[in-house]
């Protein structure tokens, strides 16, 4: 099991390497799994969303495929990025038109996503207290979920303590 501190990658003590390496052989685990293929292009595009935390435009991806695969075109990315989502291993952040690696891919969630405004890193929390909330106030209004995603924008510790 993953310990907190490897999971939040504003620790000091994340190796970002070895976040990578757990999220890219989940990925082909679960893919495994669920007998669906892992292509070459789609593994390499969700390895490009795991260099970092941020989240990163398809168009961003497509210029850093380039050079992996001359023929990629925004269709190629767009049927990975698809994919991808699809099988629970990256994220879309909607208010930024972007797609971030999903730390938690082996589990059922919900998104609750924290956003750095300063750098760019995108934090994925479970919290399962507030979107249990939430399902409690959709129920008191009537309301039918079909999914909850929150974003929320900010500044994160390790740019708050520079």
């Amino acid at each position: 099991m993953t310990s907190q501190t490897e999971l939040n990658h504003y620790s000091s003590e994340h190796n970002h390497n070895q976040c990578v390496s757990l999220a890219l052989s989940t990925a082909q685990s679960l893919c495994n799994e669920r007998g669906v293929l892992l292509t070459t292009i789609r593994y390499q595009v969700l390895t490009l969303i795991w260099e970092s935390h941020k989240a990163v435009k398809a168009y961003e991806l497509l210029d850093r495929l380039r050079p992996l695969q001359a023929a990629a075109k925004p269709a190629t990315i767009y049927r990975a990025l698809d994919f991808l989502i699809e099988q629970g291993l990256i994220h879309r952040v909607e208010s930024l038109n972007a797609f971030v690696g999903c730390r938690c891919s082996d589990q059922q969630h919900e998104q609750l996503l924290l956003i750095c405004k300063l750098c760019e890193q995108v934090d994925e929390r479970p919290a399962p207290e507030v979107m249990s909330a939430l399902l409690d106030e959709s129920k008191q209004a009537g309301f039918m979920i079909h999914s909850k995603a929150i974003e929320i924008h900010g500044i994160c510790i390790h740019c708050r303590t520079k």
